[in-house]
């Protein structure tokens, strides 16, 4: 399975953007797709998780409301829409796709995408 993960960007605080993240392979529409996001000088992070039918996800309480995962099986693509954004939320953000939701949540990840870089100015 391979991951494309696009939509990075500067955007100012208060602001959004959407993330993409294309899956390709022959059992990509299996997986459950998620995200994470890794800041200068800090570990990589959990943010958000979804699985194959779209019916269960789960956030990271830091971006709970703010940010919406979706996905589009018909693309093999999952959406990260992000609201509200602020400069701690300045990050590379990774895709990644996993058995479930639930272990995309716990860092149990088959297999990890190329990150895209989001900066929030203040």
């Amino acid at each position: 399975v391979q991951l494309q993960a696009s939509g990075g960007g500067l955007v100012q605080a208060g602001g959004s953007l959407r993330l993409s993240c294309a899956a390709s392979g022959r059992t990509s529409s299996s997986y459950a797709l998620g995200w994470f996001r890794q800041a200068p000088g800090k570990e990589r992070e959990f943010v958000a998780s979804i699985n194959w039918g779209g019916g269960n996800t789960y956030y990271a309480d830091s971006v709970k409301g703010r940010f919406t995962i979706s996905r589009d099986n018909a693309k093999n693509t999952v959406y990260l829409q992000m609201n509200s954004l602020s400069p701690e939320d300045t990050a590379v953000y990774y895709c990644a796709a996993g058995l479930t939701s639930r272990a995309v949540v716990t860092g149990t990840i088959a297999y990890w995408g190329q990150g895209t870089l989001v900066t929030v100015s203040s």
